[in-house]
């Protein structure tokens, strides 16, 4: 039969995600894609997938999942969240079994907004202009375009089973403190005074909390333009910063607008998307200048840490619930001395 994942329920945002919808900005369609491709690319290589395969992508309302029709091996990765296998806690990456009927909770941690579920095999889903990335907005890609929701079903083609036990990823590259994001200046920092983009380096700057998948939105000591702040729209990047008129920059993210008519004081190097989205509300954050050199040399860090298989380590066991404990023999091998053979 058939192996599927079930939705058993589902907080706001959660979605599935592939490595994105390139090459259509030109027509107005952003990319989408997953907001920490580092994590999302960790848990696919976990279990032998492409990088950019499709994975459920977890926002900070959770989700509880099962497997039906079979076993499947699945892999979990990115911000510190709380999991656990049929009420025993798991590491926040990590990769095991999920056997028919087990219920699988993920929960918003201590840190981090977004975590990645991955499947051993492939979700079968039909890509909408060569991808299965959701763009709930347009309602393109993922499951009829929006988000997961309790009753769902998703097929996997070419299941099979993950490691027989839960394991721990060993993915050291996924502790990335948030406070500092690398970024190259430009392309309109013309648009701003020395002594405002020495503010706008200084900070600090907090996350709010009104953030979502298209943008991360800052506070902190409004900037001014040095020449207005209206320029004709072209392209959004992701990472892209924009100052609009009121002076608090706004961080374009997976889900942002293909153009924009903002001065963009400067743009977060693709190796730090994932350190800037995993900060919760309230985190407080600097921006550091880097030249394109180290941007590339970041980048080829990163790639790096993926090009092999990912490490893991079996856990060691230390919470025995009382059924677990009634259901061993703990005294085997014991003798009784007084009724020990002589």
């Amino acid at each position: 039969m058939t192996p599927r994942l079930s939705i058993l329920s589902a907080g706001p945002g959660v979605t599935l995600q592939d490595g994105g919808r390139h090459g259509y900005l030109r027509y107005g369609i952003t990319a989408a894609g997953p907001m920490d491709p580092l994590a999302h690319a960790t848990a696919n290589r976990a279990l032998g997938n492409p990088p950019g395969a499709t994975a459920l992508e977890v926002s900070l309302g959770g989700v509880e999942v099962t497997a039906e029709g079979g076993p499947l091996g699945i892999a979990l990765a990115g911000g510190e969240f709380r999991i656990s296998l049929d009420g025993a806690p798991l590491p926040p990456s990590c990769a095991l079994t999920l056997q028919p009927g087990s219920h699988l909770v993920v929960r918003a941690g201590r840190a981090g907004a977004w975590a990645y579920l991955a499947v051993a095999g492939r979700f079968d889903l039909a890509p909408t202009l060569g991808s299965t990335a959701t763009h709930t907005r347009s309602a393109f890609g993922g499951l009829d375009g929006r988000a997961l929701r309790a009753g769902d079903r998703l097929t996997i083609a070419e299941g099979r089973p993950g490691p027989a036990d839960p394991h721990a990823l060993v993915a050291p590259w996924l502790a990335r403190p948030p406070e500092e994001i690398r970024v190259v200046l430009g392309p309109q920092d013309d648009f701003f005074g020395d002594d405002q983009i020495a503010a706008f380096l200084a900070g600090p700057w907090t996350v709010t909390t009104k953030g979502d998948r298209m943008a991360c939105f800052l506070d902190g000591t409004p900037l001014t333009h040095a020449k207005g702040y209206n320029i004709v729209s072209d392209g959004i990047a992701m990472g892209a910063i924009q100052v609009p008129g009121e002076g608090w920059p706004i961080v374009l993210m997976a889900d942002r607008q293909s153009t924009g008519g903002y001065p963009k004081i400067a743009t977060v190097i693709g190796p730090d998307l994932g350190r800037l989205a995993q900060a919760q509300g309230g985190t407080r954050i600097r921006f550091r200048a880097v030249d394109r050199a180290e941007a590339i040399a970041a980048r080829r860090t990163e790639a790096q840490g993926l090009a092999g298989p990912v490490a893991m380590e079996p856990l060691i066991r230390t919470d025995f619930s009382a059924e677990f404990l009634l259901g061993r023999n703990l005294i085997g091998g014991v003798v009784d001395g007084a009724h020990a053979p002589s």
